[in-house]
């Protein structure tokens, strides 16, 4: 695997940051894929979630903003087309990779003419954030040339954090809906960051601090942090009269 730099890892960092700051679920995908954009030197960068058994799917993020026209339709698209990414995740593989390098016929196909015709690249990487047989996530970059072996490498590195970004967006999504004030500059949200309203969110669930772990793909120790951050918050020192008060100011629902 290609050597990654310093400044890969504190583009890698910024994208982390962003991330966790960040409680805007509707346009958290833009941010991250605006990030990946220029990170990875590309021309355009999508992030799409496809229902592979009902034949559905959106476009989620997308940099640049001039993309806005062609994403509408574009991942049904994609799957009428048979477009060979699909089926590579779907499949149950999960390494970075290059469409030419999964399809011999790149060059010859209609989703290649499309995507040199409307994002003007020539080729493409995608990144798999999720993958099932009947759901995946992917990140799609591309460029007016060819990866190299060092795009792979970093590609590699982040994904990782992806698949992090994607359960902690999923999450905070479905907290969000439940509890109105689950923002952190909501005047009862106590300082607390996105993260920790995540956290919190899920241990008003029920889940201990080994099951909110695994929901968002981190560490018991990571979680056991962010609880102590969120006791000094709201002036508690446990789980039940933490509870008590988060649902007093609407940050979770009343049970």
């Amino acid at each position: 695997m290609a050597r990654l730099h310093a400044r890969d890892y504190e583009q890698m960092l910024d994208l982390a940051v962003a991330i966790l700051e960040d409680d805007a679920t509707d346009s958290a995908w833009h941010l991250i894929t605006g990030h990946l954009l220029k990170a990875m030197g590309c021309d355009s960068a999508t992030f799409s979630v496809v229902n592979v058994t009902e034949g559905t799917g959106v476009i989620e993020g997308w940099a640049p903003e001039r993309l806005s026209p062609y994403v509408r339709d574009l991942v049904p698209r994609r799957m009428r087309q048979h477009h060979p990414l699909l089926s590579y995740i779907a499949g149950g593989e999960s390494a970075p990779v290059t469409v030419s390098a999964i399809c011999d016929t790149w060059r010859q196909s209609q989703w290649y003419q499309e995507a040199r015709r409307d994002f003007g690249v020539t080729q493409q990487l995608g990144l798999p954030v999720s993958g099932g047989p009947d759901r995946i996530s992917l990140v799609l970059m591309g460029r007016d040339g060819a990866f190299r072996p060092h795009d792979l490498a970093f590609a590699a590195r982040v994904q990782p954090l992806l698949v992090r970004a994607g359960n902690h967006v999923q999450a905070l999504r479905r907290l969000s809906a439940t509890a109105p004030a689950l923002t952190a500059d909501h005047p009862s949200g106590h300082g607390l960051t996105p993260r920790e309203l995540t956290v919190l969110g899920l241990m008003a669930e029920g889940l201990t601090a080994l099951g909110i772990a695994r929901r968002l793909t981190i560490s018991p120790h990571t979680v056991n942090r962010h609880l102590e951050k969120i006791y000094r918050k709201l002036g508690t020192n446990n789980r039940v009269s933490t509870l008590l008060l988060a649902q007093q100011a609407g940050l979770v629902p009343a049970t």
